[in-house]
């Protein structure tokens, strides 16, 4: 804390309110009578700045910071959090000032105030149409000081709790915001008391009926079901004695919402749901965790490959437990979960232990240190964004994660999303590694970089210099970090391609006029960049490249600076297409040229250069902005595949589209679709769409497919 600032004296109260006295009686369990003051003091401040403000439920409106502050104070958080959180509303609902607060309280509790009325402004539809730009912003405040999310959460919590007061639209927008946003915060936060109410609330104010109808039922359990649970707890109970092990056995009873949402994820029904019986065993030192384990084991049969051991490998957000499920005694399932008195606390508290253990909890698994490790990756991440719906993807993998535990060849673990693949783990161990990557040794078996990793798993990525990332990379990576990456280093070598092709446009326009751009004079090609605002020549040929701007006005503008141009004069050589340059280059849906079909070239603003075949229907109307238009050939040799359209006759019998099929296969085409359509009872027609390198390639496959006996027909689209 700052250095404690001078407090005016204790107010006199005539009388303290029964939620005041009670936050103090809290306060008092865990935090020396002048910090306790302090609390008091802030609590004045904040009923003076409030005086005559009322919450819709027509309550005086310091009650709700009182609560916010009390919710913390459950979380045993230290006196600038409970004092930031009492006056949580101040500076932006009241009169009071920023340096009335900070003389007060100091700079550190200031700037915490500020940082939670900067995320009350933040209004979220919901996980697909929240405000990105927003959301960096609440990032960046909780990187700072991971309490300005905490008393937000607590301000969240009490907020839902008090929901009944608010209109029906308002209760389902904030309802809905809580369980997209808010609650998944929490749970990568490892707060997951707050979590799970945060997403019972929510799921009451969304389906009020399906709440309480599950509530219900849950309440309504056979009186055989709590026989059964004490029965067991009283059996656990007795083999743990009788081994030495202090210990506190508690029955997990479920929530409306986790019902709910297992009875959907797992389309189960609610019977299925329900039966199943659950206990944590916390003991006091990890040692006696595994010896409980073994107790728990000795006394019901596990299930295979039910045990989950997050003591060892702890999860993302710092939570360590065991978890295991045993055949009951009652022919139901038993899950047991088993910890230390510590990960109890932390695995409901989450990063709030931090502020528990004041001399633990800051190593480098520690809770605090994993979640500031998570925000500095999606900081990271937003640095790197193309946009800010792209950076809000990334965020959502990472609040909502399942994860895979993996080891690295030197047995570090690394945590990710469920479906990571083999190039997901290269990413996470080093970008440049994933950037050139090959292959993957997967317990020791060679794999490719899209295979799917499973905990436990030990993972060895092979790199080599000449590798680069690839755009089909980014349909089967699934963490943020990968998907990042990939995505800024095509970015670049686009950025290249297109400074790259734009040089080549330019030269050629101005080869037109008698120049080229080594024979512009410098001064005159500053002159022009300067007035149009471009800070490099590489922005301008981009520029050119994506057809924001035509090269033909672009050279007249030079050439007028060359000395040593000639008259303007006809040019009959094209811009040469390799194949290269895919990024800024595209080629026509609407007739599909590939390498060997006389081509030209068209402008498309922010497109860059479509090529399409010179007997396109769309061509005519193209010759009509002659600026526009450019002449491009195919060079001698063009790297990659390009699709064709083929339209086929057959006679429709059994097994064709086979037949046809092996015939492209043949001439070592792929297939990118087919669509059968019947023409009658004796013929029908196919339209495939494949690969082929070049129009010789193309009569390789059509010759295959004419040859056939069912082919009546075959002609390119």
């Amino acid at each position: 804390m700052d250095a404690p600032p001078q407090l005016p004296p204790v107010p006199d109260l005539d009388s303290i309110p029964e939620d005041v006295a009670a936050l103090e009686a809290k306060l008092r369990q865990y935090l020396p009578a002048e910090q306790v003051a302090t609390v008091r003091h802030a609590y004045a401040m904040g009923a003076a700045a409030h005086a005559g403000q009322t919450r819709r439920s027509g309550e005086p409106y310091i009650t709700h910071p009182v609560a916010v502050a009390s919710i913390l104070a459950d979380l045993r958080m230290d006196v600038e959090t409970l004092c930031a959180a009492i006056l949580h509303d101040a500076l932006e609902d009241t009169p009071l000032q920023r340096q009335a607060l900070a003389a007060a309280f100091g700079e550190t509790v200031t700037d915490l105030v500020e940082g939670v009325t900067k995320l009350d402004r933040l209004k979220f539809r919901d996980r697909q149409e929240a405000d990105a730009e927003s959301f960096r912003k609440m990032l960046l405040a909780m990187s700072r000081d991971l309490r300005v999310i905490m008393i937000k959460l607590a301000d969240r919590l009490h907020n839902m709790r008090t929901l009944d007061a608010m209109a029906d639209a308002s209760r389902r927008r904030i309802a809905r915001e809580t369980l997209d946003i808010y609650a998944p915060i929490a749970q990568r936060l490892g707060m997951n008391r707050i979590r799970s109410e945060l997403q019972d609330l929510g799921f009451r104010a969304l389906y009020p009926r399906r709440h309480a109808a599950i509530g219900q039922r849950i309440r309504s359990q056979p009186v055989v079901r709590r026989e059964a649970m004490a029965a067991i707890e009283k059996r656990l109970g007795e083999r743990l004695r009788e081994e030495g092990l202090p210990f506190r056995v508690v029955g997990r009873v479920k929530t409306p919402y986790s019902v709910y949402n297992k009875m959907r994820s797992e389309r189960k029904s609610f019977t299925q749901v329900m039966d199943v019986l659950g206990f944590r065993v916390v003991v006091n030192t990890v040692s006696q965790c595994y010896q409980a384990l073994g107790v728990v084991h000795g006394l019901y049969k596990p299930l295979d490959g039910r045990f989950r051991d997050f003591i060892a490998i702890p999860k993302a957000n710092g939570y360590q437990s065991l978890h295991t499920v045993l055949f009951g005694p009652y022919g139901s399932p038993l899950e047991v979960q088993i910890r230390t008195e510590d990960m109890d606390v932390i695995a409901e508290r989450g990063i709030a232990a931090h502020w528990v253990y004041k001399h633990g909890g800051v190593g480098p698994n520690s809770a605090q240190a994993r979640a500031h490790d998570w925000l500095r990756g999606l900081l990271e991440s937003q640095q790197y964004a193309g946009s800010s719906l792209e950076f809000l993807e990334h965020v959502k993998v990472d609040l909502f994660p399942y994860e895979v535990y993996l080891f690295t060849p030197k047995g570090a673990i690394l945590a990710l999303p469920r479906n990571a693949t083999a190039l997901d783990f290269a990413y996470a161990v080093h970008t440049d590694v994933g950037n050139h990557a090959v292959a993957a040794r997967v317990d020791g078996k060679l794999a490719p970089l899209r295979s799917k990793l499973a905990s436990g798993q030990r993972v060895e990525i092979i790199t080599a210099k000449s590798a680069s990332p690839h755009t089909n990379w980014l349909d089967f990576v699934v963490s943020s970090k990968a998907r990042t990456a990939i995505r800024h280093h095509l970015k670049h070598l686009e950025h290249e391609d297109a400074v790259d092709l734009g040089h080549r446009i330019l030269d050629r326009a101005l080869d037109v006029r008698s120049s080229s751009l080594d024979r512009v004079a410098p001064a005159v090609l500053e002159q022009y960049l300067a007035e149009n605002r471009y800070k490099r020549l590489e922005e301008l040929l981009a520029d050119i490249a994506l057809g924001n701007r035509m090269p033909a006005q672009v050279a007249q503008a030079l050439a007028r600076g060359d000395l040593r141009g000639g008259a303007r004069r006809g040019s009959d050589e094209g811009i040469l297409i390799t194949g290269a340059e895919r990024g800024v280059l595209t080629y026509g849906v609407c007739c599909r040229p590939i390498p060997g079909d006389p081509i030209m070239g068209y402008l498309s603003a922010g497109k860059g250069v479509v090529v399409h075949r010179i007997e396109c229907t769309n061509v005519p109307e193209y010759r009509k902005s002659p600026d526009r238009c450019l002449a491009v050939g195919w060079d001698r040799h063009v790297e990659g595949d390009y699709l064709a359209e083929l339209r086929i006759d057959v006679v429709n019998k059994p097994g064709v589209l086979a037949q046809v099929a092996a015939a492209v296969a043949e001439a070592k085409s792929n297939i990118d679709s087919v669509e059968y359509q019947e023409r009658d009872v004796t013929a029908s027609v196919m339209h495939f769409t494949i690969e082929v390198k070049s129009v010789r390639h193309l009569a390789d496959v059509v010759g295959r497919i004419r040859r056939l006996s069912v082919v009546q027909d075959v002609q390119r689209v």
